[in-house]
């Protein structure tokens, strides 16, 4: 035989041609001398399969042989055909399943692709505009101290009488609301004022304006606690007024934003 050794392409793998009359070790020193100086041409991205064609060869020279060729090259053999008709028909089969669950892994991989896509264009479409570039000021406001945002704003501590926040956004109160909260400044209507304890002197969003009455503890008043436990609630703007109502999914869904 000319060439000892051939590596030949076909649609499973590669089929390795070995000279039948060689002395096995020269042969095993030929394959290792063809896979280095071929190596170059593999795929070593996926896993392929091997035959071999005239010579019989013992499980232990096969295993030799794959030895060799690993060690001079990055070829990954997943298989070794067996010449059996029957062999060759299951190992078609694993490949046809092999490429039906490949093709399947790559189908769901775009739907959860197109999903992710699609959950963020719905979050765009309900982002809230008057959020953006929100800051936030920690510690409680005293009679006399003010707040000025040209955004949303979160205090996280209490407002107390004579004390004054005022956003082009929204205001969250973490704590109680006594002081005055002027939300929407630029005359944004659809702002909003949330505080987890509501009992306001004033509240304005945009031009629109709510006092408490005089008695700051009437026995029914519009900012009055129906119960004496603190209650978080929002105050929002619909047809010219300003309505303060517990915070619940209902109201949250129904703003006008």
């Amino acid at each position: 035989m000319k060439n000892p050794v051939l590596i030949k392409g076909n649609k499973y793998g590669i089929s390795l041609a070995l000279d039948q009359s060689l002395e096995f070790n020269e042969l095993l020193e030929q394959i290792g001398q063809k896979f280095k100086d071929s190596a170059k041409f593999f795929d070593s991205s996926h896993q392929t399969a091997i035959s071999f064609e005239g010579r019989i060869l013992s499980n232990e020279e096969i295993q030799a042989i794959l030895d060799t060729i690993k060690e001079n090259c990055d070829l990954d053999i997943a298989y070794v055909i067996d010449n059996s008709e029957e062999i060759n028909e299951r190992f078609q089969t694993a490949i046809a399943l092999n490429d039906a669950l490949k093709q399947q892994m790559e189908l769901q991989e775009k739907m959860k692709e197109q999903e992710r896509e699609e959950t963020s264009s719905e979050i765009e479409e309900t982002y809230i505009p008057n959020c953006d570039d929100g800051r936030f000021y920690k510690g409680t406001l005293r009679s006399g101290q003010a707040i000025d945002s040209d955004s949303s704003i979160i205090i996280i501590g209490d407002v107390n009488p004579g004390a004054s926040v005022t956003a082009k956004g929204n205001i969250i109160v973490l704590g109680c609301l006594k002081g005055t909260a002027f939300a929407g400044s630029d005359g944004n209507e659809k702002s909003f004022v949330a505080a987890l304890d509501m009992i306001p002197m004033q509240i304005r969003i945009g031009n629109v304006i709510a006092r408490a009455p005089d008695n700051s503890r009437p026995k029914k008043g519009f900012f009055k606690r129906e119960q004496p436990e603190a209650e978080a609630k929002i105050a929002y703007v619909e047809e010219q007024n300003i309505y303060i109502e517990p915070i619940s999914k209902t109201v949250l869904s129904d703003l006008k934003l």
